[in-house]
């Protein structure tokens, strides 16, 4: 059941309360219901974490955190989700976002030598910018639907092969 395999790699609920960027929440997080997982705050989570892990924006986890309390939806799974970019999978994911925006944009895709500094980062932002941030707009609402829908269609299908292992044990 993906309840069982989710919870085995999520973190748990007193380490995420401890964290010293998420303490501007207070006692909201708090809430049992943010931290139960089933279907439908499972899916949540799972798109909410898809959708913002394509954003170029550092606190990631925040936003995800401020979605998830009004949504009610799985904060732990949310916030692991988002990890999906990390400094491992940021360079070719964003690649990926940049190739897709200047091919809807019909732009020229420009070759660029990343270097880690805000001189390059002001002075390509001209360049690729517009191409990048709609690639990254792009994949997050593609990513964040195909996820919630994805996710939500596995735990239907796990639970339905659950109940008939159980019928044809009876």
């Amino acid at each position: 059941m993906p309840k069982k395999f989710i919870r085995r790699y999520l973190p748990n609920q007193q380490d995420i309360k401890q964290n010293k960027m998420l303490s501007i929440f207070g006692s909201i997080l708090h809430d049992a219901n943010l931290w139960h997982l089933n279907r439908r705050s499972a899916s949540g989570a799972f798109g909410i974490g898809l959708f913002f892990a394509f954003w170029p924006f550092p606190f990631q986890m925040i936003l995800v955190v401020m979605m998830a309390i009004p949504l009610r939806v799985n904060i732990p799974l949310g916030v692991a989700t988002v990890w999906i970019t990390n400094p491992l999978t940021m360079p070719p994911i964003f690649y990926g976002a940049y190739m897709i925006g200047s091919t809807v944009l019909g732009s020229s895709q420009e070759s660029f030598e990343f270097q880690l500094s805000w001189e390059w980062l002001v002075n390509s932002m001209g360049a690729i910018g517009p191409a990048f941030l709609l690639g990254c707009a792009i994949c997050s609402v593609f990513f964040g639907v195909l996820g919630y829908f994805g996710l939500n269609l596995f735990w239907r299908c796990s639970v339905n092969n659950q109940w008939e292992k159980r019928k044809l044990r009876q």
